[in-house]
């Protein structure tokens, strides 16, 4: 896939959380995806060279119910600076931390750390979709009950008058 380089979070399509020190933020966009974008500018003094930047490690970990996950770790080249978690599972928090990796003896910064939840956007599916058929047999019942009335009301009474 090609970089998403300029890509700015819309308050309508996504929500952006960014780490503590400003350098990692997660896009966390309405489809259930998640777009992390980087800046080496972020990390801090002493300013390093360019050429000993030798990648990134990505790590993560989830929360379930009941314990805590780690996701594989993704090791990244030194020119990548964003990252598309495609397929991120809803109402789960996740804790992604990327660090730079700097060539011997330059000792690597500390990790960025960006925290957040997927909202789960099928269930917001699910409630329109079930509002909108609980609604239609509501209306259905209401016809229904008319059509009911009306016959009870029209048709039975003429007939048990002609037989009494």
């Amino acid at each position: 896939r090609p970089p998403a380089r300029g890509f700015q979070c819309s308050a309508r399509a996504c929500r952006a959380h960014r780490s503590a020190g400003g350098a990692l933020v997660a896009n966390v966009l309405r489809n259930g995806s998640v777009l992390l974008q980087w800046g080496m500018r972020h990390w801090g003094p002493p300013a390093r060279p360019a050429a000993a930047l030798r990648g990134f490690a990505l790590n993560c970990s989830w929360d379930g119910t009941y314990t805590r996950f780690p996701c594989d770790s993704v090791e990244l080249g030194a020119a990548c600076r964003d990252y598309l978690l495609a397929e991120a599972h809803g109402s789960v928090r996740y804790r992604l931390c990327l660090q730079p990796r700097f060539a011997p003896p330059r000792p690597a910064p500390p990790a960025q750390c960006v925290e957040f939840r997927v909202e789960p956007a099928a269930m917001r599916d699910i409630v329109v979709a079930m509002t909108a058929v609980g609604g239609s047999i509501c209306v259905m019942l209401v016809f229904i009950c008319l059509l009911v009335a009306y016959i009870t009301e029209n048709l039975m009474s003429p007939a048990l008058a002609r037989g009494g």
